[in-house]
């Protein structure tokens, strides 16, 4: 298998395709675009990808990209740790929780990038924008944990990662956090195949 990522390795959605490999314990090989000279919109990379996004996986004659895309699929085709629960209701949920987060709570993405977890943390203080997308995170994360869990579904999930990123931003930045998100949070950042990808050897901003 080849995974296609970010070469500041900081793409959220490159970091969970890559945890999920990892987590099933697949051997893959990486190769890096540099997306600020656009290398993902070359013609080849383009066939391959189709959206011209990273990550994109090659498994064999076979290439997909966006990043909940490729963890269902390795989810459903490999063995190995499961990246979803098997009940259908909470796999439905987990699935949500991956839309909601690649799709909502854009001031907190664009004020709090994840230059903050991977490289330094900004000084520019939160929008009221952003302040209220804060809100809407704590509500919606507080409510699914139901306090203090280690895991939205009580075992690991890759939900847990997207999650885990998301609050991070924050908490990496010295941003106010609840406490018990925060501890949520790093408990999922010290998941091993979590830190082999905050481990990456990263080029100077």
């Amino acid at each position: 298998m080849l995974l296609y990522v970010d070469s500041r390795f900081t793409s959220p959605y490159a970091m969970s395709a890559f945890v999920a490999l990892h987590e099933k314990a697949l051997p893959f090989e990486m190769a890096t675009l540099n997306l600020s000279i656009g290398e993902n919109h070359s013609p080849s990379y383009a066939k391959d990808s189709i959206t011209e996004r990273v990550p994109t996986l090659v498994d064999g004659e076979f290439t997909l990209s966006e990043s909940s895309a490729i963890t269902e699929y390795l989810d459903e085709v490999y063995p190995g740790t499961h990246l979803y629960p098997s009940e259908p209701k909470a796999r439905a949920r987990a699935r949500q929780i991956q839309a909601w987060l690649r799709s909502d709570l854009m001031p907190i993405r664009v004020e709090r990038t994840t230059e903050v977890l991977f490289y330094q943390p900004t000084k520019q203080p939160l929008s009221e924008a952003a302040k209220l997308a804060t809100e809407k995170l704590f509500t919606a994360a507080t409510s699914l944990l139901k306090h203090k869990q280690d895991y939205l579904f009580n075992e690991w999930s890759i939900a847990d990662v997207d999650l885990a990123i998301m609050l991070n931003r924050l908490a990496f930045n010295g941003d106010d956090i609840p406490n018990e998100l925060a501890l949520y949070a790093k408990h999922q950042w010290e998941r091993p195949s979590v830190q082999l990808w905050a481990n990456q050897v990263r080029p100077p901003l």
